[in-house]
Order: structure tokens, then C-alpha cells, then sequence
């Protein structure tokens, strides 16, 4: 695996790949993993939703607490981000956006 880039999102620290979060700090280990593996973690009972203070669950991101699972997430985070930045690298600025 290459090296995460730090930086900060949403007020926290956060990881990322190819400029794009993949994992944040915010009272837990905030992940960004398609939207059924969040929703299976949820249901599961070892993620919780995650909103960004927005009120409205992101359906992309949960948040995990205990640290025992963060190590194994946080590289399917990784791996799901960076497939999506390479797919976007062939895409037009405006088609990456939507």
C-alpha cells in the first residue's frame, strides 16, 4: 500500500489517496466505503452513520469506534477511494463531478 497523504476535512484530520479522503478522526474512525459495506457495518452494529454535522446520514461514510476494527477498514477505505480517483483520471473535469 503507498503511503496515505495527510490534511484536514471537515475540521478533523484526515487520510488521503490521490488528493481524495478515505478516513478522518471525528470521535471515532469516519471511513469512506461503498454504500453497502456501510450499510452492513451499521446493521452489524460496528459502524454508526455518519452526517458531518449536516443532519443527513452520508450514505458513503460511517464511523467506527472501536479501534480493533480500524486497521482492516481503513484499507478496503483506502482501496475504494484510490479505484474511484483512477477511474475519474480518464474522465473530463466536469464528468468526474457528477
Amino acid at each position: 500500500m503507498t503511503q496515505p497523504e495527510g490534511g484536514r476535512a471537515f475540521g478533523s484530520d484526515a487520510l488521503k489517496v490521490g488528493g481524495s479522503i478515505f478516513a478522518m478522526d471525528r470521535g471515532g474512525l469516519v471511513l469512506k466505503l461503498p454504500a453497502a459495506r456501510v450499510a452492513e457495518l451499521i446493521a452489524n452494529g460496528t459502524g454508526t452513520p455518519f452526517d458531518a454535522g449536516k443532519g443527513k446520514p452520508l450514505r458513503e461514510w460511517v464511523r467506527v469506534a472501536d479501534p480493533a476494527h480500524w486497521e482492516g477498514l481503513a484499507e478496503e477505505a483506502y482501496h475504494f477511494v484510490g479505484k474511484q480517483r483512477v477511474g475519474k483520471q480518464g474522465m473530463s473535469k466536469d464528468a468526474a463531478h457528477e
